[in-house]
Protein backbone atom coordinates (compact mmCIF):
# COMPACT_ATOMS: atom_id res chain seq x y z
CA UNK A 1 0.00 0.00 0.00
CA UNK A 2 1.32 3.48 -1.01
CA UNK A 3 1.39 5.68 2.06
CA UNK A 4 -0.05 9.04 1.99
CA UNK A 5 2.71 11.02 1.63
CA UNK A 6 4.12 9.19 -1.62
CA UNK A 7 0.75 9.72 -3.59
CA UNK A 8 1.13 13.53 -2.42
CA UNK A 9 4.56 13.66 -3.48
CA UNK A 10 3.51 12.11 -6.88
CA UNK A 11 0.35 13.72 -7.79
CA UNK A 12 2.31 17.11 -6.88
CA UNK A 13 5.04 16.03 -9.63
CA UNK A 14 1.82 15.24 -12.09
CA UNK A 15 0.54 18.45 -11.88
CA UNK A 16 4.29 20.45 -11.97
CA UNK A 17 5.24 18.43 -14.92
CA UNK A 18 2.07 17.64 -17.27
CA UNK A 19 4.43 15.94 -19.57
CA UNK A 20 4.78 13.03 -17.20
CA UNK A 21 0.84 12.36 -18.26
CA UNK A 22 1.42 11.99 -21.93
CA UNK A 23 0.76 8.35 -22.23
CA UNK A 24 4.57 7.85 -23.32
CA UNK A 25 4.71 9.71 -26.55
CA UNK A 26 7.74 11.92 -27.66
CA UNK A 27 5.33 14.99 -27.90
CA UNK A 28 1.76 15.67 -27.69
CA UNK A 29 -0.47 14.77 -30.97
CA UNK A 30 -1.62 18.64 -31.16
CA UNK A 31 2.61 19.66 -31.84
CA UNK A 32 2.78 17.24 -34.59
CA UNK A 33 -0.60 19.12 -36.05
CA UNK A 34 0.71 22.28 -35.59
CA UNK A 35 4.14 21.56 -37.61
CA UNK A 36 2.49 19.57 -40.17
CA UNK A 37 -0.42 21.81 -40.65
CA UNK A 38 1.94 25.08 -41.08
CA UNK A 39 3.74 23.43 -43.51
CA UNK A 40 1.44 22.56 -45.78
CA UNK A 41 -0.36 25.67 -45.38
CA UNK A 42 -3.54 24.08 -43.73
CA UNK A 43 -5.74 25.55 -41.24
CA UNK A 44 -5.41 23.76 -37.82
CA UNK A 45 -8.41 23.11 -35.51
CA UNK A 46 -11.21 24.33 -38.23
CA UNK A 47 -14.21 24.12 -36.11
CA UNK A 48 -17.57 22.43 -37.98
CA UNK A 49 -21.15 23.51 -37.20
CA UNK A 50 -21.67 20.87 -34.74
CA UNK A 51 -18.49 21.97 -32.78
CA UNK A 52 -16.01 19.47 -33.49
CA UNK A 53 -12.93 20.13 -34.96
CA UNK A 54 -10.72 19.23 -38.32
CA UNK A 55 -7.45 18.67 -36.80
CA UNK A 56 -5.63 19.96 -40.47
CA UNK A 57 -8.13 21.54 -43.39
CA UNK A 58 -6.15 22.27 -46.71
CA UNK A 59 -7.78 23.50 -50.26
CA UNK A 60 -8.54 19.41 -50.60
CA UNK A 61 -8.39 17.39 -47.40
CA UNK A 62 -9.70 17.13 -44.52
CA UNK A 63 -7.17 16.08 -42.13
CA UNK A 64 -7.14 13.84 -39.08
CA UNK A 65 -4.29 13.40 -36.79
CA UNK A 66 -3.69 10.09 -34.57
CA UNK A 67 -1.39 8.23 -32.77
CA UNK A 68 -0.87 4.92 -34.78
CA UNK A 69 -2.59 2.42 -32.13
CA UNK A 70 -5.92 4.75 -32.66
CA UNK A 71 -5.72 3.89 -36.54
CA UNK A 72 -9.00 2.91 -36.34
CA UNK A 73 -10.89 5.72 -35.01
CA UNK A 74 -8.62 8.18 -37.61
CA UNK A 75 -10.72 6.52 -40.45
CA UNK A 76 -14.21 7.36 -38.83
CA UNK A 77 -13.44 10.88 -37.91
CA UNK A 78 -11.21 11.94 -41.45
CA UNK A 79 -14.18 9.92 -43.18
CA UNK A 80 -16.80 11.97 -41.06
CA UNK A 81 -14.56 15.24 -41.34
CA UNK A 82 -14.58 15.05 -45.20
CA UNK A 83 -18.39 14.61 -45.49
CA UNK A 84 -18.77 17.71 -43.40
CA UNK A 85 -16.39 20.01 -45.39
CA UNK A 86 -17.15 18.47 -48.80
CA UNK A 87 -13.12 17.56 -48.98
CA UNK A 88 -11.28 14.43 -49.10
CA UNK A 89 -10.40 12.35 -46.28
CA UNK A 90 -6.91 12.19 -44.83
CA UNK A 91 -4.94 10.99 -41.60
CA UNK A 92 -1.86 11.37 -40.16
CA UNK A 93 -0.81 8.77 -38.65
CA UNK A 94 1.96 9.15 -35.95
CA UNK A 95 4.27 6.52 -35.73
CA UNK A 96 6.35 6.99 -32.57
CA UNK A 97 7.42 3.28 -31.49
CA UNK A 98 8.79 0.09 -33.25
CA UNK A 99 5.89 -1.78 -34.36
CA UNK A 100 3.70 0.76 -35.64
CA UNK A 101 3.87 -0.28 -39.14
CA UNK A 102 1.29 -2.34 -38.45
CA UNK A 103 -1.04 0.01 -37.58
CA UNK A 104 -0.08 2.08 -40.53
CA UNK A 105 -0.74 -1.27 -42.77
CA UNK A 106 -4.37 -1.02 -41.69
CA UNK A 107 -5.03 1.97 -42.78
CA UNK A 108 -3.20 1.57 -45.89
CA UNK A 109 -5.32 -1.22 -46.32
CA UNK A 110 -8.40 0.71 -45.60
CA UNK A 111 -7.65 3.76 -47.26
CA UNK A 112 -7.00 2.29 -50.63
CA UNK A 113 -10.68 1.10 -50.55
CA UNK A 114 -12.56 4.12 -49.18
CA UNK A 115 -9.67 6.53 -50.75
CA UNK A 116 -8.30 8.05 -47.84
CA UNK A 117 -5.12 9.84 -48.17
CA UNK A 118 -2.53 8.57 -45.84
CA UNK A 119 0.40 10.33 -44.51
CA UNK A 120 2.65 8.56 -41.99
CA UNK A 121 4.96 10.61 -39.67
Amino acid sequence: MVDSKKMKLLLIALILCPSLALSGHLHPEKYYQNLWCEKVGGITEYVLDDGTRVDCLTDEYAIEFDFAPKWAESIGQALYYAEKTGKKPGIVLIMENEGDERYLERVEFLGAKYHLKVWPL
